[in-house]
């Protein structure tokens, strides 16, 4: 189910294009990742889905509703935090979540209950949240964000100020929600590595455009006449050197492996014909591009889609 879409969304503050005609979707029980360099206009497209800023042009819809004309039937289906959590720090973790409960229908003691403990704060809910670290701020803003069971869930730069546990806490969290309960989440983020394990999707956006889309399960190795570089590693390497360059084949010997490009539907016949002539095949490994390699060829001006 299609529960954020964004067509052609335009933002315009004091003549400058902020963003400029973006799309995306967001769908149940997927993680999609938005990243880009600070400026690219995350946080601008992040406050527009939440309605805080006015849109230029475009369209958001929320779970089949317009956040321009139906604000809030939009708003009841989204969850979120966008900068910073904003609580009040002389209240207990407790005292803020119920006051923000009682601005919803429903929510009661154990709903509240169910969230710390899943945003790991059972042991500090009861204490004052000036005696809070930024991280722990962090996990109460989420749980905030998820009091009234929201289908799509939206995070600006959520784990800014977290530990690497409490990174992975939030990842193993935000996956749990989008696995098992079924909730979409829209996340911005600068760091690279950890969308990867996280996201399903990334959009790459670089001076208000996105100049990419990633999915990160995708199986590369389904499309059949795509070059890779792949590592023969082998019993003899300069005999395998000399079968590549009789094939006209650019190769090199590096970290005890023959290096060469090639598609992925020639490799059988390859192995096939080493094995011929008896040399050992020990491996043939692919490499893959990482999210850090595509992001930085994609906002250094190559604006292409990535694999």
């Amino acid at each position: 189910m299609e529960l954020l879409k964004i067509e052609n969304l335009t933002k315009t503050i004091k003549k400058k294009k902020i963003l400029d005609s973006i799309s995306l979707t967001v769908n149940s029980g997927e993680i999609v990742g938005f990243l880009g360099p600070n400026g690219a206009g995350k946080t601008t497209t992040i406050k527009m889905v939440m309605g805080l800023f006015h849109i230029t042009d475009g369209y958001i819809n929320v779970c089949g509703h317009d956040v321009t004309k139906d604000f809030e039937s939009a708003m009841k289906n989204v969850g979120g935090i966008v900068e910073n959590p904003d609580l009040y720090k002389r209240l207990t973790g407790r005292e803020n979540l119920e006051y923000f409960a009682s601005m919803h229908d429903g929510i009661n003691s154990e709903n509240i209950d169910s969230i710390v403990e899943l945003v790991k704060m059972s042991g500090r809910i009861d204490d004052k949240v000036k005696t809070y670290s930024l991280g722990m701020c962090q996990r109460i803003g989420i749980a905030q964000a998820l009091l009234h069971n929201p289908k799509l869930l939206v995070l600006d730069e959520p784990t800014n100020g977290l530990d690497p546990i409490g990174i992975k806490e939030l990842r193993d969290m935000l996956k749990y929600l989008s696995k098992e309960a079924d909730v979409g989440v829209f996340i911005s983020s600068h760091l690279l590595s950890e969308m990867e394990l996280m996201c399903d999707r990334i959009y790459i956006i670089d001076n208000g455009v996105i100049i990419g889309e990633k999915d990160i399960h995708q199986e590369d190795e389904s499309v059949e006449d795509i070059t890779y570089q792949y590592t023969f590693v082998t019993d003899n390497n300069t005999k395998l050197m000399a079968y590549f360059n009789a094939l006209q084949y650019s190769s090199v010997i590096e970290n005890g492996g023959v290096n060469v490009v090639l598609s992925r539907n020639e490799i059988p016949n390859i192995v096939a014909q080493l094995v011929q002539d008896d040399m050992k095949i020990y491996a043939v490994n692919q490499k893959h591009r990482t999210l850090e390699q595509d992001f930085l060829s994609m906002t250094s001006g190559t604006k292409t889609q990535i694999r």
